[in-house]
């Protein structure tokens, strides 16, 4: 059924698109009549769309990739073609069409593997569409290939299969998130079903808050990072939940040593809609308990969606997360953590040309710790309210472009100090909410200047207002930070005054203009050149002055006293094909500046502090590098050899407060740097039953600040310390194995299983996760101590689909 070109359309639409038509026909006009193919690619067995399905007409060069709901537009002049339509570990299909109308078809691929998991190790996108899209610093990998990832504790887990990849790290066993180019956890936009998700760990970073039975896809932005995108200047993780299966009812989980998983997917509405609940848990405290042992971790999550088809144009999805963790040490203290967000889309076709799509989004992220012995609990959050409209209008087969808005209300909340019993002897305290709003229009266009140069560019403006509603302190010459000369240390500056500002004041208002370019040169059919260009501001900032990111940091926004960080990044690189595909070389070099970046001074107090701004100095970054990614993409064996060689360093100078900053105002290591990673993953398919994974890592020590020498002050002995990050840990190294069994099933039967064995670091490595410094009692000598988080550590999984 072919959709009609009088659907209504908004009159501001109408305009832009007008204007924009306008342009594009300056550098896209085509005498010859021309006809436009639209529709969706699916899954045969579940109806799930494909993001990133490749459509060709055979013979030419016009190509386009479905978005990321699975929708795709194509415009050819009129003729007869073959119509082919492809997705990495799916048959593909051809079919010949007579383009001489507009025409609406809907194509549906089966999987080339009966498995319960996919053994699939590229990028989704079809090889050739690869070579001449004008983007790069992408990484898109098929969840297939996560499940095949050998991983600790027999759980699959996205955030450690992408520290695979080059340009990617951690901070070291049992901490989460992503270090991106040099970045700081801070600096990556997360996002699930596009909700922000502030903590990506459970239990201190061994499990993320992703289960991968509940996701579709995911692309991870290096850099050249969309116009759509903003707000975070290192990285983008654009993580993807199932819509449901709306062909057939599934339950499909696991079973393991120390957590379990279930989900269930199904039609709704006579498959005009589809469902998806999906639910982990942890069970390890049962086993402390049993063993009476008083302290306790755990965690639970949930992922909910469900999707309703009101037209053959419009559909709307309901999408949700909660998840929570639980730690208790004995009668100290308890405490819990965690992420919730929800998000109301619809999307909406105008006609064959202009796709849409509006979404409104709440995400909150929130902790307590109860001190059990001193009757009180210490209670943070930070909630955001997000509403956007996107828009991608096909021109034509040259000219493609995406515009939209949005908008996020955040409400940070940096601490309650609240009596839990009339016994209590600690007073209530309620440091000041803060609230702010940043706003955003972009508009980001993708032109074919010829058959071998491509272009993506594009422009986001962002404005970021901190309201009002709170005192703020006033410093003598402006100076929140002041250096005292006779002590040789930084310390607070001197309150003069207060203002406050009402709540429809605004403290500080921030803009900035966000120009991103992409540019793609194809020089032949095997091998392309890319070169691209970003600058994109953050205006939230997570105060941290640990080397890892734990449950109690504080999010604090742009303001006064704290400016937007504003990156611009430089990247070119090299890619080919080899031998028909099977093997591919991705090559890229890469250069990044963040202004503002802030650092903190010595003995900094940041929990429970109501003067932020007394306890940082502003300073700069950057980070350069090379990265390596050699793929096998065909055979019984596949995978991947990574290396990154790189470099991340910061300076922080004194400036207005006076003294000589960190580190004498040198540039210094950051804790992200690592100059050598290597990563190796590969998978090998013996059979239908038996197939085997591994992972082999290396990286230099992260950085970190050693003493070098000691004092007596009072019969005390005093530690002095060497340059901030000036020293490293040992180089960190390991070996992961996997097997993957899956028995004979019944004639019939729609049951499937799998066992998953596996032993991560096999030659038991004791990496070490710090190294602290001390005095042994008995001697009085000084001693180091190494503390290592994991050994050896065997894992067996079962696997059910039905």
């Amino acid at each position: 059924m072919s959709i009609s070109n009088k659907t209504r359309i908004p009159p501001l639409i109408k305009i832009c698109i007008g204007i924009i038509s306008l342009t594009a026909a300056i550098f896209t006009a085509n005498a010859q009549q021309s006809f436009t193919i639209n529709g969706s690619i699916t899954d045969i067995d579940n109806g799930e769309t494909l993001f990133g399905a490749s459509i060709l007409l055979e013979g030419t060069t016009i190509g386009v990739v479905t978005n990321e709901y699975g929708f795709y537009s194509l415009s050819a002049p009129s003729g007869q073609y073959n119509l082919i339509i492809s997705y990495m570990g799916y048959h593909s299909q051809v079919k010949e069409i007579q383009l001489n109308r507009d025409q609406k078809l809907n194509f549906e691929l089966a999987e080339e593997s009966t498995q319960l998991e996919e053994v699939v190790v590229t990028g989704d996108e079809p090889e050739t569409v690869v070579l001449r899209k004008p983007e790069m610093s992408v990484a898109k990998m098929n969840i297939g290939t996560v499940k095949q990832m050998p991983v600790v504790l027999g759980e699959v887990d996205i955030l450690k299969s992408l520290h695979m990849l080059p340009g990617v790290t951690n901070n070291g066993e049992g901490s989460g998130g992503l270090h991106v180019r040099g970045g700081a956890q801070d600096q990556n936009l997360i996002l699930l079903d596009e909700a922000i998700i502030y903590n990506t760990s459970h239990l201190f970073g061994f499990f993320s808050v992703f289960n991968a039975d509940a996701i579709k896809d995911m692309k991870l932005y290096k850099g050249g990072i969309p116009a759509k995108f903003g707000g975070r200047v290192s990285s983008v993780l654009d993580v993807r939940q199932k819509d449901g299966n709306n062909k057939n009812f599934e339950i499909n989980g696991g079973v393991g040593a120390i957590s379990s998983r279930l989900a269930v997917e199904g039609p709704l509405f006579k498959e005009k809609g589809s469902f998806l609940v999906a639910g982990r848990t942890s069970y390890a405290h049962l086993f402390l308990m049993l063993a009476g042992e008083e302290n306790r971790a755990s965690f639970y999550d949930l992922n909910l969606k469900a999707n309703y088809e009101l037209t053959d144009n419009d559909k709307v999805y309901l999408s949700g997360y909660f998840g929570r963790d639980v730690l208790k040490f004995g009668d100290i203290f308890d405490s819990y953590y965690g992420n919730s967000s929800g998000n109301l889309r619809w999307n909406h076709i105008f006609n064959d040309r202009l796709f849409s799509n509006m979404s409104a989004i709440v995400s909150r992220y929130n902790y307590k710790i109860g001190f059990d012995m001193e009757d009180f609990d210490w209670l943070a959050s930070i909630n955001n309210y997000n509403l956007k409209y996107d828009f991608k209008y096909y021109f034509n087969d040259r000219f493609k472009l995406d515009f939209g808005a949005s908008g996020i209300f955040y409400e940070f909340d940096p601490g309650r100090l609240k009596p839990t019993s009339s016994e209590s002897s600690i007073n209530p305290l309620v440091l000041d909410q803060k609230k702010a709003l940043e706003s955003a229009l972009y508009v980001n266009a993708e032109q074919k200047l010829s058959e071998r140069i491509s272009l993506k560019y594009g422009l986001r403006y962002s404005r970021f207002n901190r309201l009002g509603g709170q005192v703020m302190n006033e410093y003598l010459n402006d100076l929140p930070v002041r250096y005292n000369s006779a002590l040789g240390i930084y310390e607070s500056g001197v309150v003069i005054g207060e203002t406050y500002y009402e709540k429809g004041d605004a403290i500080e208002t921030f803009d900035n203009w966000e120009p991103r370019i992409n540019i793609a040169y194809q020089l032949n059919d095997n091998s392309s050149v890319k070169a691209g260009f970003s600058r994109v501001a953050q205006y939230i900032h997570l105060l941290s002055n640990t080397t890892s990111v734990t449950p109690v940091d504080v999010w604090a926004p742009s303001g006064k006293f704290i400016k937007p960080q504003l990156s611009n990044q430089y990247a070119l690189g090299y890619f080919r094909h080899i031998n028909d595909q099977a093997y591919s070389v991705e090559l890229e070099g890469y250069y990044k500046t963040v202004d503002n970046r802030i650092d903190y001074i010595d003995g900094s107090e940041l929990i429970g502090q109501e003067t932020i701004e007394t306890e940082i100095l502003n300073g700069e970054s950057r980070a350069y590098g090379l990265e390596l990614l050699f793929r096998k993409n065909k055979g019984d064996l596949t995978g991947w050899v990574a290396y990154t060689l790189s470099k991340s360093e910061q300076r922080t100078p004194g400036g207005r407060a006076g003294g000589l900053g960190i580190n004498n105002g040198d540039w210094y290591n950051t804790p992200y740097d690592r100059t050598h990673d290597v990563s190796v993953a590969g998978t090998y398919r013996l059979n239908e039953k038996w197939s085997f994974g591994t992972n082999l890592v290396f990286q230099t020590g992260r950085p970190v600040t050693y003493p070098n020498g000691q004092y007596e002050y009072e019969d005390i002995s005093v530690a002095s310390y060497s340059d901030r990050n000036s020293d490293r840990l040992p180089a960190y190294h390991r070996l992961d194995l996997s097997v993957n069994y899956q028995p004979d099933r019944r004639e019939n039967s729609r049951w499937k299983g799998e066992w998953v064995l596996g032993i991560y670091n096999v030659y038991n490595r004791k990496n070490a996760a710090s190294i602290s410094f001390g005095q042994n009692r008995e001697t009085g000598a000084n001693e180091a101590t190494r503390t290592a988080i994991f050994g050896i550590v065997p894992s067996i999984t079962y696997n059910f689909k039905f």
